[in-house]
């Protein structure tokens, strides 16, 4: 299946098209059907005509390529239409944060369904493996997505690369930040993150490892323009930090939970800081609103600096740590010359690849500089083997090569080349992504 348009064992044809968001185009109608086949699968609210007009709005934007998987022939009389896919896949194109400020184009894979009477049928290993071929083909090194299911996509050479929490903080009377603010929080219109969020968050962007470039829906959500079920939320409230010279760097949009939820809540919708400042400030700023006895995020990070800023960090209870961002490789030696090494050393390292995209076996040389050399070194006795998906979990340091090779999943041939590669692959800071997809 390495065309996307060709039939598949004569019971399905595959259609790859572009997100079209003109009404009239002829395209348009085949578009609306795919979103709510989407909605479908994730077992989501039928869309309405003002989700579906938003929807495609932003998927233009962004530039999304729709596949759709159709049965041919017939289909039994009262059943679901041909014209209705009976799985989905998308795809887009952004930059991911790879340390120290390195941006690399990634094919970012994202609503992908099957729905569960055709299951079974080699449907999502066909769309997955021609994605996947098609945009090495096209010169890019690494694909990522994140996975509503963890159990699918290891097989398909991904690997878990960031993580993240939900938190609820006591903002009562133990809500205490050390130090003192370094900036200012004003309240604003939400409407103004329309402008102002991309903004801030390209800031964002160049400073956090494992970031992903934001599609068009985030400033719509985090704005209040466009909700859940497609409508404008107008809970949604907004706060803008400014630093000591008066840039903004950083803002927070949140929602009350409403009068019947106890504890009084606050719900953090997006928070984006450019700086350390501005991330406590607006913490304190969240912390100081009348009423409120809890403030909740579900995208929090792992290693997350209130805790270390709260005079007591049991005001924070926190969710178990859970995957966010799944990479997967699509070309070893090009992933790896991108990336910055902040120490000297030198790694052998075979890697496997059940789908044959970004196996073999090459010497990584760094002098702990700008740029590190990759050369092919088959024959050459390799220090460290690994599967692709253990390759994508350590490229941001989020998971120690020690501790795979102590789970059995990383074979360490020379002594030490696991703790070589965990200094080899630290970045600058913990890696997060704040964007989901």
């Amino acid at each position: 299946m390495a065309d996307p348009n060709e039939k598949m064992s004569g019971k399905y044809t595959v259609q790859r098209f572009p997100a079209v968001a003109d009404p009239d185009d002829a395209g348009y109608s085949r578009c609306t059907t795919w979103v709510q086949a989407v909605s479908h699968g994730f077992h989501q609210q039928r869309r309405d005509d003002e989700y579906l007009a938003k929807t495609l709005v932003a998927y233009q934007k962004d530039k999304r390529e729709l596949t759709g998987v159709y049965v041919n022939g017939t289909v039994p009389v009262h059943s679901l239409g041909t014209d209705v896919p009976v799985a989905t896949y998308a795809t887009m194109r952004k930059d991911l944060n790879i340390g120290f400020g390195r941006q690399l184009e990634s094919n970012l894979v994202t609503a992908v369904t099957v729905r569960g009477t055709h299951r079974r049928n080699g449907i999502l290993r066909g769309m997955i493996t021609a994605d996947l071929e098609a945009a090495k083909d096209d010169g890019l090194a690494m694909a990522a997505l994140t996975a509503s299911e963890a159990s699918i996509y290891g097989r398909f050479g991904f690997g878990v690369a960031t993580f993240e929490r939900s938190i609820k903080v006591d903002t009562g009377p133990r809500f205490r930040l050390r130090g003192q603010p370094l900036g200012t929080v004003e309240v604003a219109d939400p409407a103004v993150l329309l402008d102002v969020a991309p903004q801030v968050f390209e800031r964002v962007q160049r400073l956090s490892p494992g970031s992903i470039d934001r599609q068009e829906y985030y400033r719509l959500l985090a704005s209040g323009s466009i909700g859940h079920d497609g409508k404008p939320d107008t809970s949604v409230r907004c706060a803008l930090h400014y630093d000591l010279s008066g840039s903004l760097d950083g803002y927070v949009s949140y929602r009350f939970k409403g009068w019947d939820h106890k504890p009084y809540t606050m719900e953090i919708v997006d928070l984006v800081a450019a700086s350390n400042a501005a991330y406590l400030d607006l913490w304190r700023f969240l912390g100081s609103i009348d009423l409120i006895d809890e403030v909740t995020w579900a995208e929090a990070p792992v290693d997350d600096p209130l805790a270390w800023a709260l005079d007591d960090p049991r005001c924070i209870e926190a969710s178990e740590i859970r995957d966010m961002l799944w990479l997967r490789i699509l070309d070893t030696p090009a992933a790896l010359r991108a990336r910055c090494f902040p120490v000297a050393g030198r790694l052998v390292l075979e890697v496997s690849d059940s789908l044959d995209l970004a196996g073999g076996t090459w010497v990584l040389e760094s002098d702990g500089g700008a740029a590190a050399v990759v050369n092919e070194a088959s024959g050459e006795a390799p220090d460290l083997i690994l599967d692709v998906t253990d390759l994508a979990s350590i490229y941001l340091g989020a998971v120690s090569p020690v501790t795979l090779a102590a789970a059995g999943r990383v074979s360490e041939k020379a002594a030490g080349a696991a703790f070589l590669a965990q200094q080899l692959f630290a970045v600058e800071r913990s890696a997060h992504c704040l964007t989901h997809f």
